[in-house]
């Protein structure tokens, strides 16, 4: 219930704020578990994808945008918890793999969950090649992946800025991928790397962004 009235609080405000076009709803599947991967431009992806998408979807946050003082941290706070987002702790292998848990366990339960690849903000526009817990997420859980692409988030709310500013931004959803001939492979490097490519390349044909620090044969899609 929280989740609905925050959400018919928050929308009008971001379509207000941010104007956005918003494209491919229909390929996001309404009825079972799905990832939606995207790049990764602003802290504000994270309420701008939720609101664009046709469906609920869950996301892992930093723990310390759970714990803030203040007024700011209780708007960060009550925002992520309306939203539906996850604390997790963050800088060490351990918390990855927990993190990683913890989202099998949200699509599990039937959710849509999204992530970033690249694992952390772009700082300078560019798509870093993605690390592959996408894939073993993909493959462990067996659902599709909806690669998703935001463009202008960074001009709402540049890194390093405390609060959002009015501008246009985009966001598509792509065809579902799915990895018929990977299945069963979620433990083998290989596979998670051939998955993990194939997911950033389709969101590298969505965003239009210059890849940094990788190079992938098309043949891979």
């Amino acid at each position: 219930m929280f989740y609905v009235l925050a959400r018919f609080v928050l929308r009008p405000l971001f379509f207000a704020l941010c104007r956005p076009q918003i494209a491919g709803r229909e390929n996001v599947p309404l009825d079972r578990p799905v990832i939606l991967a995207s790049n990764h431009l602003s802290f504000i992806d994270s309420i701008a994808i939720p609101l664009a998408a046709p469906r609920r979807v869950a996301y892992l946050a930093k723990a310390e945008y759970f714990t803030g003082r203040g007024i700011g941290g209780w708007l960060t706070r009550t925002l992520f918890t309306a939203l539906g987002a996850h604390p997790v702790e963050r800088e060490t292998h351990r918390a990855a793999q927990a993190a990683l848990d913890t989202a099998l366990r949200i699509l599990r339960g039937g959710t849509a969950f999204g992530l970033y690849p690249e694992g952390t903000r772009s700082k300078d526009g560019r798509l870093a090649r993605g690390k592959t817990g996408v894939a073993w997420l993909a493959l462990t859980a067996d659902c599709p992946v909806v690669p998703v692409a935001v463009h202008g988030t960074d001009r709402v709310q540049p890194v390093g800025a405390r609060w959002p500013r009015p501008h246009r931004i985009a966001i598509t959803f792509g065809e579902p991928l799915t990895f018929p001939g990977h299945r069963g492979q979620a433990d083998r490097n290989k596979a998670r790397r051939e998955v993990t490519d194939r997911i950033m390349l389709a969101i590298a044909d969505l965003s239009g962004q210059e890849k940094a620090g990788w190079d992938v044969p098309r043949e891979a899609v």
